[in-house]
């Protein structure tokens, strides 16, 4: 059975860069026709999809997110990564990462989920 983890630093301050890594167990990011997604939920909120990365290593945005966003892998160590920048207090979230044979995903009945990560944007 798929695992999924998130990491990376609970705390940013504005203007800076988020990075979040997601390490993958018990299936490869490369098996075929799985795409690899990060989501987030503002407090209060709901799920709100940020772009994914496919097994081929193709990549997707929100648009409302594209030009701050960026999404790539390390297929040695199994992992695909985030980098939000020019982070505000607004990018305040739980991050999840997903697989799911679909590009967009934004319902946590669907696909496999890590159990997300809380990120706060504060000076």
């Amino acid at each position: 059975q798929v695992q999924l983890v998130e990491s990376g630093p609970g705390l940013v301050e504005p203007s800076q860069t988020l990075s979040l890594t997601c390490t993958v167990s018990g299936d490869s990011i490369t098996t075929n026709y799985y795409y690899w997604s990060w989501i987030r939920q503002p407090p209060g909120k709901g799920l709100e999809w940020m772009g994914a990365i496919s097994w081929i290593g193709s990549t997707s945005y929100s648009p409302s997110l594209k030009s701050r966003t960026s999404i790539s892998r390390d297929t040695s160590k199994n992992q695909f990564t985030l980098q939000l920048s020019s982070v505000t207090p607004e990018d305040t979230a739980v991050y999840y990462c997903a697989r799911d044979r679909r590009w967009v995903i934004n319902d946590r009945r669907i696909g496999s989920w890590g159990q997300g990560t809380q990120v706060t944007v504060s000076s």
